[in-house]
């Protein structure tokens, strides 16, 4: 489990593409790897994965093809760059909201107006997933918790500080890149609860 809040942005590289898996070696800070252990979960784009080969600025990656064919692994890695994250402890603080690393769909960056002091990203979703895409709802996007301001047809725009667009692969976003959605786990809880009720 994550919370949305990139600790850093680092390096992904294909390694070893076999039958069934792809091997990533992610490039990392000295301070990231230093507490991640063999096994642990870490976020990469929003893609829950266990880390192995730890080295001091690095980390390896498996990937199966039915997760690579689910998301932006799946294509070319936005200049490579990934963001990060490294899964909750009992004493995290819970600044964003609950990411499972379950990407539910690929989506795009449709559009950006940057400010002075913020940047309003409109992003496309496939339409599946709009039923759970709500105006102050949370998302995630790579991994990134955002709130939703707006909601129209097929697309929902998010606003981003600077702090956000400096520490994330958002920064560097332009339109037409693909991006992992995961939407917020409560609105699935609800659409499950609410299609059962009643039932025994």
């Amino acid at each position: 489990m994550f919370t949305g809040i990139i600790e850093e942005v680092g390096r992904a590289r294909l390694l070893k593409e076999e039958k069934d898996i792809f091997r990533y070696l992610i490039h990392s800070s000295s301070g990231f790897t230093a507490e991640i252990a063999k096994g642990d979960s870490i976020s990469v784009n929003g893609v829950c994965l266990t880390a192995y080969d730890i080295g001091e600025n690095s980390f390896s990656v498996d990937i199966s093809v039915a997760s690579r064919d689910c998301t932006t692994f799946g294509c070319a890695l936005r200049h490579d760059h990934v963001n990060l994250e490294r899964a909750v402890t009992p004493t995290t603080r819970l600044g964003g909201h609950f990411v499972s690393g379950h990407v539910d769909g690929v989506g795009a960056l449709a559009a950006r107006e940057d400010g002075e002091h913020e940047s309003v990203l409109w992003f496309s979703s496939p339409p599946e997933l709009l039923r759970y895409i709500a105006p102050k709802g949370s998302i995630s996007v790579d991994g990134v918790s955002l709130t939703v301001n707006e909601v129209k047809r097929d697309q929902y725009c998010v606003t981003v500080i600077p702090h956000t667009l400096d520490n994330t692969i958002l920064g560097m976003a332009m339109p037409g890149d693909k991006v992992n959605l995961e939407v917020d786990l409560i609105a699935r809880y609800l659409e499950n609860l609410m299609q059962n009720r009643g039932k025994t």
